[in-house]
């Protein structure tokens, strides 16, 4: 099962995808998907809906893909999360999650246009697994606990201007995370008890050429060690975004040219769909 949101921007609606390809109308159970949908227990009552055979069936051909989640709270991001990522950059691997910290609104649709901002010469991809709060997550104890607060996963690209990162900002790393259509999302979110978020592939490509090719058994923290460790310092709220970090291969281990307008990103998790995007100018 696969929760979706298609339509114009700012105009999505909410739909499902079953298990056989066909896709279901979800607005009879909410005008959106959002946190307060995922809080009371949103997915549990689509699949008994699609079970009962409750929701029509819909015609999505030609429709934008959007975000699969409205409005998130919080887009929270961690840093150098993969051993192999840590060690192409000449880092150590961190002792604690590295926390920052990217505005909601850059989150687009997983087809949207990504603007390479002005002034940019070092614009760079990251494929990640997003985990999405359905549960409010707070003083978390036990993995157990922390991945009862997961409503489920989406591809992430934790686009990036590792100029305004490191170099323009003093090291002030939102600075670079933080331009518009910076976080393309989707195309779908799986529920969470659909995945395996320890045992995924990975997958970048940029103008047909591969970049990225690495599984989550590569993270450092694992997602019930990041949940239970963010919620000692802030409130996960039902909505909100947690981008699990991007494995070796971007551009700026110096393996490979920065982003162009006119450029492609191709990203892909196992089980949780496909993205593109084409660069434009801001």
């Amino acid at each position: 099962m696969e929760l979706l949101r298609l339509g114009a921007v700012g105009e999505e609606r909410p739909y499902v995808r079953a298990a056989d390809g066909t896709v279901h109308d979800l607005s009879p159970l909410t005008a959106d998907i959002d946190g307060a949908f995922l809080a009371a227990d949103g997915i549990a009552r689509t699949r008994a809906a699609l079970e009962a055979g409750e929701l029509p069936v819909a015609d999505a051909e030609g429709l934008r893909v959007g975000a699969p989640i409205a409005r998130p709270g919080a887009v929270v991001c961690i840093g150098m999360n993969y051993a192999a990522h840590a060690a192409e950059g000449g880092a150590e691997p961190p002792k604690q999650p590295i926390v920052f910290f990217k505005h909601p609104n850059t989150v687009v649709g997983a087809y949207d246009d990504v603007l390479v901002p002005r002034g940019s010469v070092k614009t760079d991809w990251e494929v990640e697994l997003a985990v999405v709060i359905g549960k409010e997550a707070r003083y978390v104890e036990t993995d157990e606990d922390a991945l009862a607060c997961v409503a489920g996963y989406a591809v992430s690209n934790d686009v990036s201007e590792r100029a305004f990162q490191i170099e323009v900002s003093g090291g002030q790393w939102s600075k670079g995370k933080c331009c518009e259509t910076f976080n393309p999302l989707g195309p779908a979110l799986v529920p969470a008890d659909e995945v395996d978020p320890t045992n995924l592939n990975l997958r970048t490509w940029v103008n047909g050429e591969p970049r990225q090719d690495s599984n989550t058994a590569d993270m450092i923290f694992s997602v019930a060690a990041l949940i239970r460790d963010l919620s000692q310092y802030m409130v996960l709220s039902p909505g909100d975004i947690v981008n699990t970090g991007t494995p070796e291969g971007v551009a700026l281990s110096g393996r490979f040219p920065y982003l162009s307008p006119g450029d492609t990103m191709e990203l892909e998790i196992e089980g949780l769909g496909r993205q593109k995007q084409s660069l434009g100018k801001a």
